[in-house]
C-alpha cells in the first residue's frame, strides 16, 4: 500500500508541478521580458558639450524616471555623425540602443558622403522629432572687434578683401553647422577655410580661444556665450529671427540674401526592426517630458522649440529634409570622399 500510495502521491505532484509551471511560466516570461529590464543607451554621434549632446542629456533623466530604467547617454563621435549612426544601425532592434539623430546623420550625409556605412530609411525606426533649432553665425568677440566686423556686411567684406585668411568650424563634416557655412560661402562668393570638429563642443572651444575665426553652430550650445559676451552673434539661419534672440537679424535680412534657410533638427531613432510598441511608448514619454513646463522653458530659453512628434509625422520631417538637403549640397558643391 504505502508503495502505491507513494507512487500515486509522485504522479499527483508531478501533475501539480506541470499545472503550476503552465499557469505560472508565461507571466515568469511576460516579465523576464519586459521592457525596459536593464539599462537603455542613446548615442550621440558627436562629442558632449553640443546640441545633439544637450537635448539626449535633458531627455535622457526624464526617460528614466518615465521608464523606472536607467537610460545613459554615450558619445561616440566622428565622421559627421556617421560613426555613432552606424554603431545603432548594426546593434540588436530591441529597443536597447537609441540614436539622437541629427539633420545631419539622417538629412544631408547620404548627399554629402559618396559612401555612408549606414542606410538612414532602412536600418531606422524613426521615433519622434525632439526638437528644431536655428543656426546662429558667431565670432569670437574680441577677434571681430579686432578685424573691425561688427555684422555680416562686414564679414563679406573683410573676407572678400582677404581671401583664405578666415577658417570655419563645424560640429563636423554634414552637419547643418557645416552646411550653413558652405551655402553661405557660395550665396556670397567668398572663401573660407573648413575646420571640421568631431562636435559642437571642441570647436566652440577653439573659438572661444580665438583659433577659428567664425562658426554657423545650433544656437542652444552657442545660446550661453552670447549671453556671457564671449561671442558675438551676427545673424540666425533661420527663415525668422529667434524669439530669443530678437535683435539679431537672418542671414537673409542681414546679408541680402533672399530665401536662405540652414536650421537644424534632432530627434531619437531605433534600429529598424524595432519593436512597433516600443517605439509608440518612447515616442509618447518623449511628447509628455518636451510639453512638461520646466523642460519646455529650459529649451525655449535656449533658442530650441521642442516637439515629441509621431513617428509618421517624423518619417515625413526626414524624408522631406533629405529632399531639401540635396538640393542645398549640389548648391554649395561640397562633397566627402
Amino acid at each position: 500500500m504505502e508503495t502505491r500510495f507513494s507512487a500515486s502521491r509522485r504522479r499527483h505532484l508531478l501533475s501539480l508541478a506541470a499545472a503550476g509551471s503552465a499557469f505560472c511560466l508565461p507571466g515568469l516570461a511576460l516579465a523576464q521580458g519586459a521592457w525596459p529590464n536593464k539599462p537603455v543607451r542613446i548615442v550621440v554621434p558627436f562629442a558632449p558639450g553640443g546640441t545633439t549632446d544637450i537635448l539626449a542629456r535633458v531627455l535622457a533623466p526624464e526617460l528614466s524616471k518615465a521608464f523606472g530604467q536607467s537610460f545613459v547617454v554615450e558619445n561616440r563621435a566622428g565622421a559627421g555623425g556617421n560613426i555613432g549612426a552606424e554603431v545603432v544601425a548594426k546593434s540588436p532592434a530591441d529597443g536597447y540602443t537609441l540614436l539622437m539623430g541629427t539633420v545631419g546623420t539622417h538629412g544631408i550625409n547620404q548627399s554629402l558622403y559618396a559612401k555612408l556605412p549606414y542606410d538612414p530609411q532602412k536600418e531606422f525606426a524613426p521615433i519622434t522629432l525632439v526638437a528644431g533649432v536655428p543656426n546662429v553665425m558667431v565670432m569670437n568677440t574680441k577677434r571681430a572687434q579686432a578685424l573691425g566686423i561688427a555684422s555680416v556686411a562686414d564679414f563679406v567684406k573683410y573676407a572678400k578683401a582677404n581671401p583664405g585668411k578666415l577658417n570655419m568650424a563645424s560640429s563636423g563634416n554634414g552637419t547643418s553647422i557645416h552646411l550653413a557655412g558652405e551655402l553661405f560661402k557660395s550665396r556670397t562668393g567668398i572663401f573660407m577655410t573648413h575646420i571640421p570638429y568631431r562636435g559642437s563642443g571642441p570647436a566652440l572651444t577653439d573659438l572661444l580661444g580665438g583659433a577659428m575665426d567664425v562658426m554657423f553652430d545650433n544656437l542652444p550650445s552657442a545660446m550661453p556665450h552670447i549671453q556671457s559676451g564671449g561671442l558675438k552673434a551676427f545673424a540666425v539661419t533661420s527663415a525668422v529671427r529667434s524669439s530669443v534672440l530678437p535683435d539679431v537679424p537672418t542671414v537673409a535680412e542681414a546679408g541680402s540674401l533672399p530665401g536662405f534657410e540652414a536650421s537644424s533638427w534632432f530627434g531619437l531613432l531605433a534600429p529598424a526592426g524595432t519593436p512597433a510598441d516600443i517605439v509608440n511608448r518612447v515616442q509618447q514619454e518623449t511628447a509628455k517630458a518636451m510639453n512638461q513646463p520646466a523642460v519646455k522653458e529650459r529649451l525655449v530659453a535656449q533658442g530650441a522649440i521642442p516637439s515629441g512628434n509621431t513617428p509618421a509625422e517624423f518619417t515625413r520631417l526626414i524624408d522631406a529634409e533629405t529632399t531639401k538637403w540635396a538640393a542645398v549640397v549640389k548648391a554649395s558643391g561640397a562633397r566627402v570622399d
